[in-house]
């Protein structure tokens, strides 16, 4: 095992995109008009201060699973806020959770409060005057019955809970509402609902409502009250009135479903609208809310979001920015202030619904697969819940990833995405759910943005026939892969494995039916009242596949019922493979051809669909014949979806899990959490790209985690060791632009990204630098080479140098300003000589600005930005921002080639060497840069010799100002005078240098230092030999 604190310097970013997930949890702080809080499907907590312009996660760190299904805030208390965690509205992809969060301090921190094994909450409510009576609906365990379904109490801010409403262990509370004017008053509404990995099944016998009057110590079941259904009823929403006593509405899916509204406490009911548009898809949606100002309005939200004005006889539609829509708070002081949560995020709106906040703010996309392209630099590319396909650039050349650099890649919300390896580069992308077709398979064209319909079998059947009905059963995700051998050669799985060779203009099967091909897990789903077959729950088929890269024709191929098939002839023939103790009915979730050996491959199954949590990773090491279990070190109850194979080491694993990564460097023996910055949400897919490993959550979009090569080099006994360098990965020299405005550490800063204005947060670094930290953008890699140290105890003083192929030295890095250092030479350098310098220099004792070098016991992280040092400091006050930037660039970007990095600790040096890469992008050559270079390093050198004259001046005045105030007595007029006369040449030939009224009206024009700096801006916009006008100029400043 190696030891965890070696992974602490590893850093994840999120490169978005910033495109809402799914959220069905919202509230607002009762008071604080800009404050509102929603809970992501997959992704945790996010507050928002500024009514919902950008929005920030609270809960990372605190919570043990991501996905939100109900959050309230105290109206008492606005600091106490609890969030049940594992969503209600039970898709194929729910998340489950692991009970209540409570925190006190706006959500600042949070604690679990309980209630883990009911996994599910549809509703939390805190009662209106005592924050710490709460009550929570529970829905249960979304794949299996339990115990712990229906609504629980606490009195004592989740210290216990009480079970104070249960029916059965297969019927759970879908929803609660309270009568916040008279909390005595409670409406729950219990579901029979159930998820099977074949079928959705709402309704049955125990689904009806129920009524307390004394704050839940007893309940009466309503269900059979005059005037609601008498049929088999499904899924309910229910909405009491906060403006008329008694009011309460019921949103009932039954075989005659409809709006109910009862004034009498539920005694008796009236049925209202009952359009269908009310009711589709009821599992999903049934949720209803009512105004808390005015009696006669009530809101339904279902695919559209629906108002009522006259008590539910009649609806309107109110667009919002996005269709699917769950959750809805609305202000109890005013109607006009709401959040509503849908498929795609978190919006707010102050006017009543008129307009709303953006919902491009929020990195909570759930992406199913993960891929890349062959770019440089390379582009991420994922199919979002919900939405349609994404295409990510890794790198924005702005300076953040914003929605300039998005592109929707054909395909869906459903999908695999192939990328096809030369022109046009064709994207096959499955988009079941986003458009017509059963197997729903796209080419798209990135040259004529063409999207070509190129489905196996297309022939639609609807919403309301089963799988059984189908020529081919296609998952909501079936695989896609392009032959890693053949690029016109094109693969796509049903439960049958189709191959075409011309871009799916033909397809021919080359499979038998590889899975169990049971008739009772292939009729229609949707339950007792409801149909519904959207393509989520078609079963049979085949889930994972993989060609060999090793063997062209050797296939791999694992269903979604439990099979593992091998063919070794290009599909003549298959065999079963399956591991004799994987269960009957797991989910072969993916399969990983080993990149080391052909006759080695991995796999990672499920079987939470069987209410089973339990992980199952496998390898084989002689093409399936046999199979070793490898889930050594992971918890019973964390199941895994993933698994990849790191290239560049063998024995190095990772597996993505319902809560994050883990990873092996013992080839599965062994597992440990890769513990970094990465959050806690699903990890659905990943994929190692170069030394670079990418992935797809399914709550919180795409992250990076730049740069594993430390994993290739770790050791167990780096730990022992007093001080350890690990070598720096080859890097490309990319020029990233942007133009930042603020610094602020405080506020918001924004940045112009090209035509796109991104918005950040600048937080400091270990090294002492800033890093910016997107809001609504993603981040890019850092600018720099990234190297990183072990330090076994926290040292005294650390020194890192880089030096040149000739062993030169470009830059060092200590870890405290070294305030030994000798004061610049008199005489400058000579053109074209490396200045040796070691920090810049500043007369106050003020600490030195970043980057130092880290020297924490522990591991550290060093970014060298490719560039030399700066020119000579000039003493005193800063000249602003604008000198500031200039002078940032004032030292040359090394030209690519051989380097080497030392680092001295406590007596010893430790030695790496790497490459700096040129941009492969761009028509410069070597000579090109290295002119650029040479211009930059002279023009830096004669910009510290202007310093260095410039502080020797000032230093000079000091000294004569300082005589002057020492002066008396006879001799003081005559020293004055003298003193004047030195200060006058001295500021007259200092003027020549520097424009001394850069900060007056009409400062003048500018000087040698002045144009020094600008030149040297100039020629370092992008990375192309200096014009001749630019050497001209220098050798007129020179």
């Amino acid at each position: 095992m190696i030891d965890d604190r070696l992974f602490r310097s590893l850093e994840w970013r999120n490169i978005g995109p910033h495109r809402g997930g799914r959220c069905v949890a919202v509230a607002g702080h009762p008071t604080d008009v800009g404050t509102f809080y929603f809970g992501a499907c997959a992704g945790g907590v996010f507050k928002t201060t500024n009514g919902g312009s950008h929005w920030a996660n609270v809960s990372d760190g605190y919570f043990g699973t991501a996905a939100v299904g109900a959050i309230a805030v105290s109206d008492s208390d606005p600091n106490v806020i609890y969030a049940g965690t594992g969503e209600a509205c039970i898709r194929s992809n729910v998340s489950h959770g692991d009970g209540v969060y409570r925190s006190d301090d706006g959500a600042r921190t949070w604690r679990n409060v309980g209630l883990a094994a009911t996994r599910h909450i549809s509703r939390v409510l805190i009662h209106p005057t005592d924050p710490d009576v709460v009550y929570v609906a529970a829905l249960g365990h979304a794949w299996g019955p339990n115990p712990e379904r229906g609504v629980y109490r606490s009195k004592n801010g989740g210290v216990s809970w009480d079970l104070v409403l249960h029916k059965s262990e297969a019927a759970g509370a879908a929803d609660l509402s309270i009568d916040i004017r008279n909390p005595r008053v409670l409406y729950a509404a219990i579901w029979q609902g159930r998820r099977y990995p074949h079928a959705a099944e709402s309704g049955g016998p125990d689904s009806g409502i129920w009524r307390s009057l004394d704050g839940g110590d007893s309940w009466t079941e309503v269900t059979r009250a005059r005037g609601l259904p008498t049929g088999l009823l499904g899924r309910i929403g229910v909405a009491a009135s906060p403006a008329q006593p008694g009011r309460v509405w019921a949103l009932v899916e039954t075989e005659d479903g409809a709006m109910f509204r009862s004034d009498d406490y539920g005694e008796t009911w009236e049925r209202l609208c009952d359009t269908a548009d009310l009711r589709r898809r009821p599992w999903y949606y049934m949720h209803a809310f009512a105004d808390p100002r005015d009696a006669n309005t009530v809101w339904v939200l279902n695919l559209e979001c629906w108002r009522s004005l006259d008590a539910g006889k009649t609806f309107e539609a109110i667009p919002t920015p996005h269709g699917d829509n769950h959750g809805l708070w609305i202000d109890p002081r005013d109607s006009n202030r709401m959040i509503e949560g849908n498929d795609g995020g978190a919006t707010v709106t102050f006017d009543g619904g008129r307009t709303w906040s953006s919902i491009l703010n929020q990195p909570t996309a759930q992406f199913y697969h993960v891929t890349t392209d062959d770019r440089t630099p390379y582009c991420v590319y994922g199919s979002q819940q919900d939405n349609w396909a994404m295409r990510v650039p890794s790198i924005s050349f702005e300076g953040a990833i914003s929605w300039k650099d998005y592109v929707e890649p054909g395909g869906g919300e459903s999908g695999y995405i192939a990328i096809g390896k030369n022109p046009p580069h064709l994207v096959f992308g499955g988009g079941i759910g986003t458009g017509a077709g059963h197997g729903r398979l796209i080419a798209w064209n990135p040259e004529t943005g063409q999207k070509r319909n190129i489905t196996v079998w297309p022939e639609v059947f609807g919403m309301g026939a089963g799988a059984d009905s189908l020529k081919y059963r296609f998952q909501w995700t079936f695989p896609v892969e392009v032959s890693p051998h053949d690029d016109s050669t094109l693969y796509i799985c049903s439960n049958f494995v189709h191959r075409s060779t011309d871009n799916g203009e033909t397809w021919d099967t080359i499979s038998p039916d590889l899975t169990r091909n049971d008739p009772t897990k292939i009729g229609p789903s949707g339950g007792p009242i409801t149909a519904d077959n959207s393509g989520a729950e078609i079963y049979c088929t085949i889930f994972a596949f993989r060609e060999s890269a090793h063997e062209r024709g050797v296939f791999w191929a694992g269903s979604d019922d439990g099979l593992v098939h091998i063919s070794r002839d290009a599909g003549n023939t298959w065999q079963n493979v399956t591991p004799p103790d994987l269960p009957e009915w797991a989910m072969v979730s993916m399969i990983e051809p080993s990149p080391h050996d052909p006759a080695t491959a991995y796999l990672a199954a499920t079987c939470y669909k069987l209410d089973d949590a339990r992980p199952f990773l496998y390898r084989t090491n002689d093409y399936g014949a046999t199979w070793s279990r490898i889930t050594g070190g992971i918890p019973d109850d964390e199941f895994t979806r993933v698994i990849r194979v790191d290239p560049h080491r063998r024995g190095l694993l990772y597996c993505g899990t319902e809560r994050g990564i883990l990873i092996s460097f013992d080839d599965g023996v062994a597992w440990q959490r890769l513990e970094t910055n990465l959050p806690i949400t699903p990890i659905w897919d990943l994929v190692v790209k170069g030394t670079d490993l990418v992935v797809g959550t399914h709550g919180r979009s795409f992250w990076i985690l730049d740069d594993v090569t430390p994993l290739h080099q770790m050791q167990p006994d780096v730990i022992v060791e007093p001080a350890h360098l690990f070598g720096p990965r080859d890097t490309v020299r990319y020029r990233l632009y942007g133009r930042p405005q603020g610094k602020s550490t405080t506020h918001t800063n924004y940045k112009m990204t090209g035509p796109v204005t991104v918005a950040f947060r600048r937080v400091e670094t270990p090294s002492g630098t800033f890093q910016e930290k997107f809001l609504d953008a993603g981040q890019n890699p850092p600018d720099g080479v990234v190297m990183h140290y072990w330090l076994r105890d926290k040292p005294d003083s650390v020194r890192v140098a880089i030096l040149d192929a000739r062993g030169n030295e470009v830059r060092s890095f200590t870890n405290k300003r070294d305030k030994t250092k000798p004061e610049a030479a008199e005489e400058p350098p000579t053109e074209g000589e490396v200045q040796q310098v070691t920090g810049e220099e500043e007369v106050s004792d003020e600490e030195e600005p970043g980057p130092w070098a880290p020297a924490e016991a522990g591991m550290n992280r060093l970014i060298w930005d490719y560039r030399y040092e700066k020119p000579v400091k000039i003493e005193g006050k800063s000249r602003g921002s604008r000198e500031e930037a200039l002078e940032a660039v004032g030292g040359p970007r090394a030209v690519p080639g051989e380097y080497q990095v030392q680092l001295s600790v406590a007596g010893q040096m430790l030695v790496q060497r790497f490459k700096l890469l040129a941009d492969p992008r761009l028509p410069v050559s070597h000579e090109d840069l290295q002119a650029q270079f040479d211009l930059k390093l002279a023009i830096r050198d004669r910009s510290s010799e202007a310093h260095t004259a410039i502080n020797q001046i000032r230093r000079m005045r000091q000294q004569v100002e300082d005589w002057e105030k020492r002066c008396s007595g006879e001799s003081a007029a005559q020293i004055k005078e003298a003193a004047k006369s030195v200060k006058d040449q001295l500021k007259a030939l200092e003027a020549e240098l520097i424009n001394a009224d850069f900060e007056k009206p009409r400062p003048g024009p500018n000087r040698i230092k002045e144009k020094l700096d600008a030149l040297s801006s100039m020629i370092d916009e992008s990375d192309h030999r200096p014009t001749r006008g630019a050497h001209e100029v220098y050798h007129l400043l020179r």
